[in-house]
């Protein structure tokens, strides 16, 4: 398949999406305040929307802002969030990027790729989501579904998240890539899920838009 082919395959799965799916969020998460969106997406990793939000809904009553959780005593912190999955690395890694940003930000959450990426517990999933979310685009955020709707619709081969990022990024035209990852999560939740895939309903099959790579 050549470029403009892959490309204009890549505009009608867009399309075809973006239809289907025409009220998606930039983020699935619930918060109020900037500090709360980016512990939230930490917390993201390894878990689900849902239960993060179940948590989040009674900590982002204690904790609102950079202060409030660069302050946060880990013990604490550790037994609020621990059904997120994996909460002694989570409330290390949300600390540690609070108090980072407390001492060298001012308090205010960077919003560049290489000031948040190395900020504890940031990779470029979450930094992605952040600047999305902030009216900022620099690239594509993989998580789970995006990971495995790149390959299933044969955009990547690779298992790489940087690796897939970066062919996602040459397919899909630079103002769609903040919607990309909420229009796979939606599609990939709804329809082409991890496991028995709904191929035979779905309408990017009907369309022969998806060659079903590595479908089982």
């Amino acid at each position: 398949m050549t470029g403009i082919k892959f490309k204009s395959r890549a505009l009608k799965v867009y399309s075809e999406l973006k239809k289907n799916y025409p009220s998606v969020p930039v983020l699935f998460l619930h918060y109020k305040t900037d500090a709360q969106m980016l512990c939230a997406i930490i917390l993201s990793a390894q878990s689900t929307d849902a239960q993060v939000n179940k948590v989040t809904s009674s900590l982002f009553k204690k904790y609102i802002t950079v202060n409030d959780f660069a302050n946060a005593r880990r013990s604490v912190f550790e037994s609020e969030i621990k059904s997120t999955g994996y909460y002694r690395q989570k409330a290390k890694h949300v600390i540690g990027c609070f108090k980072e940003i407390q001492k060298n930000y001012s308090g205010k959450i960077p919003l560049k790729m290489y000031e948040l990426i190395e900020l504890p517990g940031v990779g470029r999933k979450t930094a992605n989501l952040v600047l999305a979310n902030k009216g900022v685009v620099e690239g594509i955020a993989v998580d789970t579904h995006v990971w495995r709707l790149a390959q299933r619709l044969g955009f990547s081969k690779f298992d790489d998240q940087k690796r897939i990022e970066l062919d996602l990024m040459q397919v899909f035209d630079k103002s769609v890539w903040h919607e990309i990852n909420g229009l796979f999560i939606s599609h990939g939740r709804a329809i082409c899920t991890a496991r028995s895939p709904k191929c035979a309903g779905c309408f990017l099959d009907k369309k022969k838009l998806c060659p079903r790579i590595g479908v089982k």
